[in-house]
């Protein structure tokens, strides 16, 4: 049986269609025995959203929240399908995860053929670590140059539990898309993008499908606690303890 030691994705207050503070996230996540969260605010287009002001501060978030480890970062809007991103680069360096993702009050989805585009110059961009709910079939693209580029190009694939509910025709897509990731040798995370503490690690319909496919444990960053604090100590450039 497949579980989670960590979440991978997750809003607070600071944006206004979320519902619980930093603190209210990691006390939840210490009761489920978690011991890692990864704070990922949506960056400014997102209507609601912070400002760039909240990621220049960002080292002011505790390392440590009742008693469990904060990794500092972000969920990009992607903004076109050039690569384009809503934080500058020297913000986007600073900080510790960072997942990229389309939403449709940012940029409108156009074809098969732009969002492919869109995804492979995503995937050239180092400091973007996670390709996140590509799964969404507003924004569908070729799956096999995408996810070779993903494979090149080191990037972490996530499989979004929310998606499943919230983004209708999703759940299909992200099941092909996890195949493709295990043929592939590509590693995913499993993640809520919870918008409620009570979200938080609620991954479990990801979680069934994942081993009703036989999905490789090992390639599920967050299934275990030690591979996933050498990735984060890779992705955030720090000596996480």
């Amino acid at each position: 049986m497949i579980t989670i030691i960590a979440d991978g994705h997750t809003h607070t207050v600071a944006t206004d269609h979320a519902f619980s503070t930093i603190s209210e996230n990691t006390a939840y996540a210490a009761q489920l025995g978690h011991k890692i969260i990864c704070w990922t605010e949506h960056s400014p287009r997102m209507p609601g959203g912070p400002s760039q002001l909240l990621f220049s501060e960002i080292v002011a978030l505790p390392r440590y929240i009742n008693g469990v480890m904060v990794i500092r970062g972000a969920e990009l809007n992607i903004i076109d399908y050039e690569g384009g991103v809503d934080l500058p680069m020297e913000l986007v360096k600073k900080l510790e995860w960072v997942i990229a993702s389309y939403h449709r009050p940012c940029i409108d989805p156009v074809d098969v053929k732009t969002h492919t585009k869109g995804w492979i110059k995503i995937a050239e961009n180092p400091y973007i670590h996670v390709i996140g709910h590509c799964g969404d079939p507003h924004y569908a693209f070729e799956h096999g140059p995408v996810l070779k580029a993903f494979k090149e190009c080191g990037k972490i694939v996530e499989i979004n539990a929310r998606s499943f509910s919230a983004r209708p025709g999703s759940r299909e897509n992200c099941i092909k898309v996890a195949e493709e990731c295990a043929e592939l040798g590509i590693p995913i995370v499993v993640n809520s993008d919870a918008h409620h503490y009570l979200s938080i690690g609620d991954v479990g319909t990801v979680l069934t499908a994942l081993e009703e496919m036989k999905f490789p444990e090992e390639l599920i960053l967050n299934a275990d606690y030690n591979r996933f604090l050498e990735t984060l100590r890779r992705t955030s450039g720090q000596e996480l303890n």
